[in-house]
């Protein structure tokens, strides 16, 4: 079996169990109903004998969430034709991942933001060593980290703040001195709990 077909099997099953807790899948200063603007981003996962997945590492010139890790992806354009167009766009676009090399394997759990996106997370598989160069305006660098590090619930630390009067919580994954948290580290948890690594929300 093919990575993308153990991928694509473990996706499925993961679904078929039902919906994950509100919590996980919104941002925690949420507080009630907002209008959100359609984004996408893409999942990247190189396959090698030990799967890797890209990230990205905003640009520090940046308005919002400047040198942040981040998933290549962005808003949805009008002319896009579903989220999945428009994660492979933006990864185009940020980092040069031609299109037609990634397989997708499917969508997976939203992710509701505070700054007003509702965020469509498109998994899939390109090839490794493809010749990705990061888009300055937008990415300082891109990079890519074990798969099985960042699904590992042990490796995900989960951090509980105070913000407007009630305790909230947070992810972090440390990756060999890079700090991958927030909206990022939320995703790559909620596709953990889908294919299976973590049952149980961390």
């Amino acid at each position: 079996m093919t990575l993308a077909q153990r991928l694509r099997a473990a996706l499925d099953e993961g679904h078929r169990r039902g919906a994950l807790e509100l919590a996980e899948t919104r941002d925690p200063r949420i507080a009630g109903p907002m209008t959100l603007a359609p984004a996408a981003v893409l999942m990247a996962v190189t396959e090698r004998p030990e799967p890797g997945l890209i990230l990205t590492q905003r640009s520090s010139r940046l308005r919002k969430h400047a040198g942040q890790i981040a998933f290549p992806g962005g808003r949805v354009d009008p002319t896009d034709v579903d989220e999945i167009a428009g994660a492979l766009r933006e990864a185009q676009e940020e980092i040069a991942l031609p299109p037609d090399r990634a397989d997708i394997i499917g969508v997976t759990d939203r992710y509701h933001t505070f700054t007003g996106f509702d965020i469509v997370p498109v998994l899939a598989v390109i090839p490794p060593d493809l010749p990705l160069m990061a888009q300055e305006s937008e990415v300082a660098d891109w990079f890519e980290v074990p798969l099985d590090f960042v699904l590992d619930p042990a490796n995900r630390i989960r951090h509980d703040v105070e913000y407007d009067g009630a305790i909230r919580h947070y992810y972090e994954i440390p990756w060999e001195g890079r700090r991958i948290w927030g909206i990022t580290a939320a995703i790559i948890a909620n596709l953990s709990r889908r294919l299976g690594h973590d049952r149980q929300p961390a």
